[in-house]
């Protein structure tokens, strides 16, 4: 533990945040600046760093999934010999241990496996150790299909509070052990997903190469890194606190899983490659750089845009389903498809619907409320009747809100 100064205060600090997490407070998330809040160090900017260093290396995915064959940890009673185990030099250091996906693509399909006894329930217990709320998607990466009752429920039933194991998508996210096994029992073959956002304390970047999508060097610093079953790559950072857009403005195949959103987990299969999902670089969540998080915090609106005024049904104010702020996220949709230049506007509606979806799935917006505020906006931007049709019907289906 030698390399860790402060390896002892920060567990302390990340065993009582983990206790509270339990509850899904997001208050009480453990973040670097908290530890640093909470240590005594007497204001000393270096031991400021190395807590943060030491905070970062005791919450990394890496630690949390051995693929070397070391010690694996199920608790932070474990860190100490996990952390002993990966800092002596082994006999067969890995000869590029820190991908970056800027330069690399996901290695060839022999590394494409999970790593043998990685269960899902494994993992899926090593989440929730983070504090991650995990749930199961069906086999096609969709949320798993409402059971009768609640497919038939009146529009004020409750979603976050519903029993049922796997209705309404991620708001079946658990941290609670038990209740994950029996959802596994229930959907076998299904894929493991992480919840994004306040909830979770995580914000996460989908960079997808088949539509288009490459890293960012100017935005996208080092964090912890899923190399995706479909070719791309999850970028895991610290959720900043504030709200953000559903995807990177002014690039294509660059999502943002947030608030109301959730991405699959390893090791988790691409129902489409049969390929796994998986941890590289070794890295930890780290904050979200400030670039990134300027380019993805919607500009407020001098004035409520007028699609959004048309809205039938009062939008939440504040909360709703994880969102800080849906009229301002809203609003931000709405002006993107505004402000979209000619043969990008049926895309850009698109991805606007996607993030309303999101929305509607979070309990943030009604459906018809979505559907008539960006069909104002396609129309308003020169799209026909059709091409908003499908690019609104196409968005919800992807996202699985479709009514």
């Amino acid at each position: 533990m030698s390399g860790l100064p402060y390896a002892a205060e920060v567990r302390r600090y990340l065993t009582d945040r983990l206790r509270h997490r339990a509850v899904l407070d997001p208050a009480r998330h453990p973040t670097a600046d908290g530890a640093v809040k909470m240590i005594p160090h007497r204001g000393d900017p270096t031991a400021a760093e190395e807590i943060r260093a030491t905070f970062t290396a005791l919450t990394s995915p890496a630690i949390l999934h051995d693929h070397t064959g070391g010690p694996a940890l199920t608790t932070l009673a474990d860190l100490p010999a996990v952390l002993a185990q990966r800092a002596s030099p082994g006999p067969d250091p890995d000869p590029d241990p820190d991908p970056d996906p800027g330069e690399a693509e996901p290695e060839e399909p022999d590394s494409d496996k999970a790593p043998p006894g990685l269960t899902a329930e494994a993992a899926a217990r090593r989440y929730i150790g983070l504090g991650w709320p995990v749930f199961v998607l069906g086999r096609s990466k969709r949320p798993v299909a409402n059971c009768p009752a609640c497919r038939q429920a009146k529009p004020d039933h409750n979603k976050a509070r519903c029993e049922c194991l796997t209705c309404h998508g991620f708001y079946a996210a658990t941290l609670d052990p038990g209740r994950l096994a029996a959802m596994l029992r229930k959907v076998p073959s299904g894929l493991l997903a992480i919840r994004t956002g306040q909830t979770s304390g995580l914000c996460v970047i989908d960079i997808d190469p088949r539509n288009g999508g490459r890293p960012d060097r100017a935005l996208m610093t080092p964090t912890a890194t899923v190399a995706t079953g479909g070719g791309g790559w999850h970028l895991y950072y610290r959720h900043p606190g504030t709200p953000a857009l559903p995807a990177l403005p002014g690039t294509t195949g660059v999502d943002v899983k947030s608030d109301g959103g959730y991405v699959a987990a390893p090791p988790s299969v691409h129902p489409g490659t049969g390929r796994a999902y998986r941890w590289v670089g070794g890295r930890g969540v780290a904050e979200m750089p400030p670039a990134l998080r300027a380019a993805l915090t919607p500009t407020p609106p001098p004035a409520p845009a007028p699609a959004a005024m048309a809205l039938h049904s009062p939008v939440p104010p504040r909360g709703a389903g994880g969102i800080s702020s849906p009229p301002a996220l809203l609003a931000a949709l709405l002006r993107a498809v505004e402000a979209a230049p000619e043969g990008r506007r049926r895309a850009t509606l698109y991805g606007a619907a996607r993030g309303a979806a999101r929305m509607v799935a979070a309990g943030a917006l009604t459906e018809p409320d979505a559907r008539a505020a960006l069909t104002a906006a396609g129309t308003a931007a020169q799209q026909t009747p059709r091409e908003i049709r499908a690019a609104i019907d196409g968005a919800f289906a992807d996202e699985g809100a479709a009514a």
